[in-house]
């Protein structure tokens, strides 16, 4: 899914991974398959360490990397339930996620 992007420029994605314990974490890339093969192997991020296996539950292209951060942070500002609804809301509707965004935009 693209939510924005720019195709002369590198695509950021931003994704969310869930941990054995059911938290989620919340990440951007320009590589989802390596930076997810990153976080198993225990080389990405420090929370991620020990908390194995884990689930690449979603992922979508956002534009540039200043985009990607933006939404990333909108993201881990949400509470559990609050991402667990919109996980929900992105699988079963693209267009939700692009929304949700933009409401949040400013």
């Amino acid at each position: 899914m693209v939510c924005s992007g720019d195709t002369l420029r590198t695509a950021w994605s931003l994704y969310l991974i869930r941990c054995s314990d059911g938290s989620l974490y919340t990440g951007v890339t320009t590589d989802v398959e390596r930076r997810f093969r990153e976080h198993r192997k225990g080389t990405g991020a420090k929370y991620l360490r020990g908390r194995g296996p884990l689930t690449l539950e979603f992922h979508c292209r956002v534009g540039n990397r200043s985009e990607a951060l933006r939404l990333e942070h909108l993201v881990k500002r949400l509470d559990k339930m609050q991402k667990e609804a919109l996980l929900k809301e992105a699988v079963s509707n693209p267009e939700a996620l692009r929304l949700f965004f933009a409401a949040r935009s400013g």
